[in-house]
């Protein structure tokens, strides 16, 4: 019950926070607080005002955004979840990757570093072979035109 409340408390709140008009409040909050200084004589307690309210709302928004961020986290997680369910060739062992201990999800990362690697040295490998088909072909084509027209190819004069 109290868990419920809060959740939908801390979601109003999260809205809530992130208006406009929640920045102008704030604004007009700091302005009014300045603006006073000279009426109270920028004393020590004018100063403590300012600095106890923002500290109090600094450390009641802690809260409220930790629960924004673990609901966010929870339903990205479901949903990523979802997808490796549902595609096939993915690896269900990934679903409750974020359950692993430590040192598990070490070496699940290593292993993808591996992966990266070697499908970057592949990567390149296939790009210097396309790029070497690429200049056949088009030495080819060159080739051809030139015979085409009943030029000489200036390769031969080398």
């Amino acid at each position: 019950m109290l868990s419920d409340a809060f959740s939908r408390f801390a979601r109003w709140m999260e809205r809530q926070s992130g208006r406009p008009a929640a920045f102008v409040t704030a604004f007009a909050v700091v302005l009014v607080w300045g603006l006073t200084g000279p009426l109270f004589h920028f004393s020590d307690t004018w100063q403590l005002v300012i600095n106890t309210g923002t500290t109090i709302v600094t450390f009641l928004m802690v809260f409220i955004i930790q629960n924004a961020q673990n609901r966010d986290t929870q339903a990205i997680h479901l949903k990523l979840d979802e997808l490796i369910r549902a595609t096939h060739s993915a690896r269900n062992g990934m679903i409750d990757v974020e359950e692993m201990p430590e040192n598990e999800l070490a070496k699940v990362k290593r292993s993808f570093e591996k992966l990266a690697k070697t499908a970057e040295c592949l990567d390149h490998r296939i790009d210097e072979k396309v790029e070497r088909a690429v200049e056949r072909e088009v030495e080819r084509e060159v080739d051809e035109e030139l015979e085409e027209r009943g030029l000489p190819d200036p390769a031969d004069k080398r």
